[in-house]
């Protein structure tokens, strides 16, 4: 099958469709035929090139599902015809000590699948065999794209930094903050979803918060002091940051998910006296890549959902720019 891309040429261009030219199939790759991928706000920052790191032509998609079609001659552990996704990452050098000892996602090479490589928005992707993470069978393949990345970005601090005792925070109910409610419901914590939108509060307790506040209403937060072990910050706005921080409980955790752009100011003190911290994560490797998943699978867990044939991708980059996705827009290929 002849490879054909959605392509935009230029910052913020429209998408047309092509057939960019690629190379032979490496030794170590795979390819996959897509058969969904979603839309990720990193995505749109990449199209923007917020972060300057955007190279154009692109091609972009990396929140992607799909099946085998062809596995390099040193590809190992995959099959033509298993089901598999790949994330933001596709591949890493496999040698430095990140890689080594399993941490490949902070490898210092690691290859994002949107940057410098074709992503998804496409009928067929490829990955490092090992950036190409099998799926469950029982999972909701056609819902499962956003788990590649929104997904294992909040579970990964939650499976290093939380317990199903834990109370946990979670700043913005967007394409990220829903998700990791859902996981930390699952994982039976106490959850308590922050949102500036009180349209989203009953929204909020069905995915699994127990509680909801106002993240505009500082003297509620206020009243939250010292009570949590873990703050999941998903959105990329500037908060009452001192108010936050005062809510974290001995030990607690303020963990960045979302790419705040600004500097974000921090007083030592309430930290200090707490033993408490601010941190941050991107997404993660393939085997908590795995175990999301898995997770994922076994607790019924995936992301609400609005789906767009491909062939609508303007349309769809417009509605998820406007702030219109609820809560994660999905491309199915029509090529």
């Amino acid at each position: 099958m002849a490879y054909e891309a959605w392509v935009a040429d230029e910052v913020g261009g429209t998408f047309t469709k092509r057939s960019p030219e690629r190379g032979e199939l490496g030794p170590e790759e795979v390819e996959i035929a897509v058969e969904h991928c979603g839309i990720c706000h990193s995505d749109l920052s990449m199209w923007k090139n917020e972060w300057g790191m955007s190279e154009f032509p692109t091609v972009l998609g990396h929140e992607v599902v799909g099946r085998v079609t062809a596995l390099g001659a040193h590809a190992k552990g995959l099959t033509v015809g298993q089901r598999v996704g790949v994330g933001w990452n596709c591949d890493s050098c496999m040698h430095c000590r990140q890689c080594i000892s399993g941490e490949q996602h902070l490898c210092s090479q690691a290859q994002p699948t949107i940057a410098g490589h074709f992503g998804g928005f496409a009928n067929s992707v490829r990955a490092h065999w090992a950036w190409a993470i099998p799926l469950p069978e029982s999972l909701n393949v056609a819902d499962a794209g956003p788990l590649l990345c929104g997904g294992i970005t909040v579970f990964n601090p939650l499976a290093t930094f939380a317990t199903p005792q834990s109370r946990v925070g979670v700043i913005g109910i967007g394409g990220l903050g829903h998700m990791a409610i859902k996981f930390a419901a699952a994982y039976g914590c106490d959850v308590t979803a922050f949102t500036s939108s009180e349209s989203k509060f009953e929204e909020a307790r069905g995915f699994g918060a127990n509680h909801v506040v106002s993240s505009r209403d500082s003297e509620a937060i206020q009243k939250l002091e010292k009570s949590f072990d873990l703050l999941i910050v998903t959105v990329n706005v500037q908060l009452d940051w001192d108010s936050f921080i005062a809510s974290l409980a001995a030990n607690g955790r303020m963990h960045m998910v979302g790419a705040v752009l600004e500097p974000i100011p921090v007083n030592v003190f309430p930290l200090l006296v707490r033993q408490a911290s601010v941190g941050a994560s991107p997404t993660g490797s393939p085997v908590g890549m795995a175990d999301m998943l898995s997770f994922a699978a076994r607790h019924n867990v995936s992301p609400k959902t609005e789906h767009f044939p491909m062939s609508q991708i303007n349309e769809a980059f417009a509605h998820v720019e406007a702030g219109k996705a609820r809560y994660r827009v999905i491309l199915d290929p029509d090529f």
